[in-house]
Formats: structure tokens, C-alpha cells, sequence
């Protein structure tokens, strides 16, 4: 039976446990010791210990994970999304020791992995590109130059750069010098790299991406759309499926290009292509992201296909169970992102201990997580705690039926974006649409003092919390089978 490594945590790692189950494969977990106790390391056949919990020390080194790949017998890895997902050296490295990577090949990595070069390569191959430079900006007077060309407002952007990280607007010329070098310093101290080049500012666009599917025998498809414009920062919190008030023909050219582009890189396996889509429905490519995307189940529950299946399948040398013909979009589909971060200190993560946890249940609902109650969400990575994602015949009733869910999610033990993510949905733009990425930053502020509800809520917490403190589970070993821990343990814990 060919095993799995999971090369990631929290509910991706989870999420990719249980397809790998689904398909007969055995899986190993790895984890850093801050997740030592975590609900994947749990759900895996096997766990391997990586190291300390900065994720420099544990879930972004290639060389342990190969490691734990090569001492456990793995023969394949998934990097679910983040750490190592997008690393063409890894990928490297893994076909050179023999083990498959699910996800593209090293070429479409590194083409895709810098803007620069990703502009370069999707405008060869004729696909709209953002106005602007193609080579990175070496110095500030070709900045100004390249400015007047295009005319304010401006982006400035790191080349090597994701996840809304480097990225400084200019409305003004005298913005530019101070922009110049702060969007370089910033490029530096995020990615390593202080090269940066400029766009022309797309005003009140649209963040709309589109998912593809590609396997080793020619076959490359689409599955549509997934509006992304509900960011905080450029970061998404809210995403659905179709997206709000698309024309079916930009909807389907978004398609035919997103196809186009992927075959110009030889791609294989999931990934995205996101674009920026102006008032008129004229759209641009912005970046391809070589990987599975958090936002993925939106995609799964308009459309009915298991993206991490396909992923699978494909790595395992077979076609893709699905044509491009047998792709349709039912119903609509909304995902709201849940995290641990304080609304009235500018959502500043609030890592801490997961008193109370109650998901919703019910018809057309979907939870993606990693934690149980009693959990600790640790302060050293992405302070996301789940992913609830609600499906209904059509936008209207999904709405609705993401804001009964909403309201009957119960956490407790620091505080969380549920009250910003009600806010959102409840807005009027939102409701109405279409919407762009300034939605969030025209909504009011929240309240920021507890109610008598508030404090209720977290006193009972607390006593929970106490009644379990003396029943605290046994820590995985650092390399050891799902058997050898329920041996040692006495049992599994439910989770």
C-alpha cells in the first residue's frame, strides 16, 4: 500500500488524512512540538517528530521531512498549502530521492513563483497581464519613469512576494520615494528578496480566481470561479462560489484563459490562477498559486469534486475522473475563514487555550479544522482556527444559511473574527453585490467591550476548562505507529 507523508498541520493536514484514507493510502504525520498533542498527529497511521516549534526549525525544513519520508517508508509527499508547498528546490529534492510530489513540476514552480517572471511567461503566452513593468524595478528614477508611463495611482509589489505581504499603493509622485524603499525593506524582511516591480492600481477591483486541474496525460481543465474580494490587509476572509453577479461569458473566457495559462507552464495537478476583474468585467492575471488553495471547498461544493482525490489520482499516474464537459456549477457555495485574533486591536492574533469549541451542524455545512476543545491554538502560525463553509441552492439561501451557522458557533478562550464575519455578510454590498476588495474597509468599527452574554460565556468556559484539566492526553513519541500510541495510551481520544 503506497503511504503518504503529510507535510503540513492544522486542518490541511487533516483535510488530506482523511482523502488519503478514502483511497486505501497509508499516511505519516509530521509535526514541531507545539503540535505534538494536535488532532492530525492523531488521525495519521504514523507521526514523526520534525523539531522546535518555529516552523524554520521544523515545517520548513525539506531536509527532516525527507527524513521522516525516508524513515517511515513514504513514497509520496503532500505539502498541503504554505511551508513547503511552493518551494521549487524541495520539489527538487524530492525527485531526486525518489519520492513523488503532489503538486507540479520544479518548471512550473519557478515560473509561476516569481511575479516578475509569471508576467513575463503569461504575457508570452497571451494572457492579460496588469498594466506595468515586466522585468523587475532596479532603481528609483526607472520607478519614475515607468510611473509617468502608466500614470498614478500605482502598486508597488514584491517579486517573491504572497500572501498580501509587500505590497504599497501610491496615489501621489512624491509617495514614490518613500514607497520605493519601504516596499523594498518590506520585500527583504519578508521573503528574503527586496526586488519589487510595479502595476498600475486596478481601482475597486475585483479578486476573482479560477481553479484548474491538470494530469500527466494532456488533460487540463477548469472548475470555475471563486470570488475572493471580502480581504482584510490582502487577506481573504470570506470567499463563494459562483462568484456575485458574473456574466456567464466573462465567466467562461475567465475559464478558457485560466486553461491557457496553466498548459504554458506545463502545469500538473491543482492549482489557481487569480486575477484582478474591473467594473466593465475586463480581467488581468495577477498570480498563479501552485498549490492547493485554502478556499478550495467552495470550489468541492459547487462543483462536486474532491480536488484532493483528483490530486492524489493524478500523482498515482492516472487521468483525472473527470472532463471538462462533466464540470457545472450547482447551487452556491460560501466560505468564511475563522480565526483567533482580536477585532478591537486591529486583529492582532489572540492565540490561547480552546475552552469551549461547538462547531455548527446541519444540512449544507461544512467544517475544515484541526483543533478540539481543550486544544491550544499555538502563537507560532497562522492564527486560523477553522474554515465553515455553507451550500444552497442559490446565494441568497447560502447566506443565510452561513449567518444561522455563524450565530451557533461557540468558541471560547480568547477572541475571534465570528462578529466581523456577520458584520461582512450582513452588509449591504455584500448581501446585494457585486462587491470589491474596499468592502471591508468601509464597514464601522465593532464594539469593543464584552456584553453580560460575553462574560457568562467565559466564566462557564473556565469551569469547563477546569473539569478537564486532570484528564490530559499522553503525547505522541517522536516516531512512532497509530498503534504503538494506542497501546500506550490505553486508547484513541475521540476527535
Amino acid at each position: 500500500m503506497p503511504k503518504v507523508l503529510v507535510a503540513n498541520r492544522g486542518e490541511i493536514a487533516c483535510r488530506v488524512i482523511r482523502a488519503c484514507r478514502e483511497l486505501g493510502l497509508g499516511t505519516v504525520a509530521v509535526y514541531s512540538d507545539a503540535d505534538r498533542d494536535a488532532r492530525h498527529v492523531w488521525l495519521a497511521d504514523e507521526a514523526v517528530r520534525l523539531g522546535p516549534p518555529p516552523s524554520k526549525d521544523s515545517y520548513l525544513r525539506g531536509d527532516l521531512v525527507l527524513a521522516a519520508a525516508k524513515q517511515t517508508g513514504a513514497t509520496l509527499i503532500h505539502p498541503g498549502y504554505g511551508f513547503l508547498s511552493e518551494n521549487h528546490v524541495f520539489r527538487e529534492e524530492c525527485d531526486a530521492a525518489g519520492i513523488t510530489f503532489i503538486g507540479p513540476g520544479a518548471y512550473a514552480m519557478r515560473q509561476m513563483g516569481v511575479k516578475t517572471t509569471a508576467r513575463q511567461t503569461m504575457h508570452a503566452a497571451g494572457v492579460p497581464v496588469v498594466p506595468g513593468s515586466l522585468e523587475p524595478i532596479t532603481s528609483l528614477a526607472e520607478a519614475q519613469r515607468l510611473c509617468d508611463e502608466i500614470g498614478y495611482p500605482v502598486m508597488l509589489k514584491a517579486a517573491s512576494g504572497g500572501g498580501g505581504r509587500g505590497i504599497r499603493i501610491l496615489h501621489d509622485p512624491a509617495e514614490l520615494p518613500n514607497g520605493y524603499e519601504g516596499a523594498q525593506r518590506e520585500a527583504g524582511a519578508y521573503f528574503g528578496d527586496t526586488t519589487v516591480y510595479i502595476e498600475k492600481a486596478i481601482l475597486n477591483p475585483r479578486h476573482i480566481e479560477i481553479q484548474v486541474l491538470a494530469d500527466t496525460h494532456g488533460n487540463t481543465i477548469h472548475l470555475f470561479e471563486r470570488e475572493c474580494s471580502v480581504q482584510r490587509r490582502n487577506q481573504k476572509i470570506i470567499e463563494e462560489s459562483p462568484a456575485a453577479h458574473l456574466s456567464q461569458a466573462t465567466r467562461l473566457k475567465m475559464g478558457a484563459m485560466a486553461v491557457k495559462a496553466a498548459q504554458a507552464v506545463q502545469y500538473v495537478g491543482a492549482g489557481t490562477i487569480e486575477c484582478l476583474v474591473d467594473a466593465h468585467e475586463n480581467f488581468y492575471f495577477m498570480e498563479m498559486n501552485t498549490r492547493l488553495q485554502v478556499e478550495h471547498p467552495v470550489t468541492e461544493l459547487a462543483t462536486g469534486v474532491d480536488l484532493v482525490y483528483e490530486q492524489l489520482r493524478v500523482a498515482l499516474g492516472e487521468k483525472l475522473s473527470v472532463t471538462q464537459a462533466d464540470i457545472v456549477q450547482r447551487g452556491h457555495a460560501i466560505e468564511c475563514r475563522i480565526y483567533a485574533e482580536d477585532p478591537s486591536r486591529g486583529f492582532t492574533p489572540a492565540p490561547g487555550p480552546l475552552l469551549v469549541y461547538r462547531p455548527p451542524l446541519g444540512p449544507g455545512l461544512r467544517v475544515d479544522d484541526g483543533f478540539g476543545e481543550g486544544d491550544e491554538i499555538p502563537r507560532f502560525y497562522d492564527s486560523m482556527i477553522a474554515k465553515l463553509s455553507a451550500w444552497a441552492p442559490d446565494r441568497p439561501r447560502a447566506i443565510a444559511r452561513m449567518q444561522a451557522a455563524l450565530e451557533r458557533y461557540e468558541i471560547a478562550g480568547f477572541c475571534h473574527n465570528i462578529e466581523h464575519l456577520q458584520q461582512v455578510l450582513a452588509s449591504e454590498p455584500f448581501q446585494i453585490g457585486p462587491y470589491d476588495t474596499g468592502l471591508v474597509g468601509k464597514l464601522p468599527p465593532l464594539r469593543t467591550t464584552p456584553d453580560d452574554d460575553d462574560l457568562a460565556s467565559a466564566f462557564a468556559a473556565i469551569w469547563t476548562h477546569r473539569q478537564r484539566q486532570a484528564q490530559q492526553p499522553v503525547a505522541a513519541t517522536d516516531s512512532e505507529s497509530l498503534w504503538q500510541r494506542t497501546a500506550r495510551t490505553g486508547g484513541l481520544r475521540a476527535r
